[in-house]
């Protein structure tokens, strides 16, 4: 059970991350300081940072939090099932994040603010390669097929997320949204079921 001083630490997390992301809706990536988003919470300038270490990571938690979920999925798989099914399966279960409409609006917003900010692109490719290492640890075994499994599904998520935000662009929105990633996901699994299917089984 969680205790009281953890809860208190999950609720100001949760507090600063709220107030980013309505900043950063309002005046966009670039013009938003940590002051700005510290007064918004309610808390300093030095507690924004205990919890995001730079303005990227405020942007970003979201992502990390989900794929943060996708090494967990794989590290805590049960006994027979692959690291790759239960990856996948924890992708697929995310879909139904693209449902609400307010979703498809904060995508297209990210994937603005993003094609404008460099350092945002960085920081997305840090927060990838950091997540591949730890799926690879997550997986198991040998370190170097690990890694190239772990990279092969890694680069599988991105691409789907990519494709997400180029449906959203053109204007999809909602269920039909969503049922297009569950469909572009189960394609781009049963190819790499073809040679990963069988591997990394938990014994």
């Amino acid at each position: 059970m969680i205790g009281l001083r953890e809860r208190k630490k999950q609720l100001t997390r949760q507090e600063i991350f709220e107030a980013s992301q309505r900043l950063f809706a309002r005046q966009g990536f670039e013009k938003v300081k940590v002051a700005d988003v510290a007064r918004a919470a309610n808390v300093s300038e030095m507690t924004v940072y205990n919890y995001f270490p730079t303005k990227e990571d405020l942007f970003y938690a979201g992502m990390q939090f989900f794929e943060e979920r996708l090494v967990e999925a794989v590290r805590d798989r049960p006994r027979g099932e692959s690291a790759l099914k239960a990856f996948r399966r924890r992708v697929l279960e995310g879909a139904r994040n693209l449902e609400p409409r307010e979703r498809s609006d904060t995508i297209l917003r990210a994937g603005r603010a993003i094609a404008g900010s460099p350092s945002l692109r960085t920081r997305e490719r840090e927060i990838v390669e950091a997540h591949t290492r730890r799926l690879a640890e997550a997986i198991g075994g040998d370190e170097v097929e690990a890694t190239v499994a772990a990279a092969a599904m890694m680069a599988a998520h991105r691409a789907l997320v990519e494709h997400a935000r180029q449906q959203v662009a053109a204007g999809h929105r909602g269920a039909a949204l969503a049922d297009d990633f569950r469909t572009q996901a189960r394609r781009v699994f049963t190819r790499l079921e073809r040679g990963l299917g069988d591997y990394a089984v938990r014994a």
